[in-house]
């Protein structure tokens, strides 16, 4: 009989101790970024398709743009990325040396950046008391590293970061208010 288990989620091993950190709704991100990883042929999971996954499955961190001819922009350029857009960075590591990178997430196949950004947003969600992280902490950890690829997408998109950011910070303290709590 097999394992029903994935390999890797097995218990106590490092993905499935991350993944009982996170929100369903960003476990969920994780899980579609991964796959998007794999489909494009890309060695590690990166920030852009952390964004990418953010987008598509999070409606606030959809909200937190200024409107939604942004995000339509924004997922126009990461879809194009296997398609000519992004191609420079397949079969290379993110690591834009911007933020110091972090080795506490032990997530195999993550480049250095996209770690260094879940790590954030576990750390955020433990400055908010929440046990789990959700997709703005992650949105959050993203927009931190101003060299990521994600931020590369956001800025040729016509995304404002530090405004996002701002954004973001208002977004996250809504949470921390009890209005989302436990989403």
């Amino acid at each position: 009989m097999q394992s029903r288990t994935p390999p890797g989620a097995e218990p106590g091993s490092p993905r499935a101790e991350l993944d009982s950190r996170l929100s369903a709704e960003l476990a969920s991100v994780v899980a579609g970024a991964r796959r998007r990883a794999v489909r494009d042929g890309d060695r590690q999971i990166d920030t852009a398709h952390l964004l990418h996954s953010l987008l598509e499955s999070d409606p606030a961190v959809r909200a937190v743009f200024e409107n939604g001819a942004q995000v339509v922009r924004l997922l126009g350029y990461l879809v194009q990325r296997s398609i000519g857009y992004g191609l420079q960075w397949q079969g290379t590591v993110e690591d834009s040396g911007a933020v110091p990178v972090v080795t506490s997430v032990k997530e195999a196949g993550w480049s250095p950046a996209a770690a260094t950004a879940m790590e954030m947003a576990l750390d955020r969600a433990d400055l908010r008391g929440d046990p789990r992280a959700l997709g703005m902490d992650l949105l959050a950890g993203l927009v931190a590293d101003p060299d990521c690829r994600a931020v590369e997408v956001l800025g040729r998109a016509g995304v404002d970061v530090p405004h996002l950011l701002s954004r973001v910070e208002a977004g996250c303290q809504e949470y921390a208010g009890g209005y989302g709590a436990g989403a």
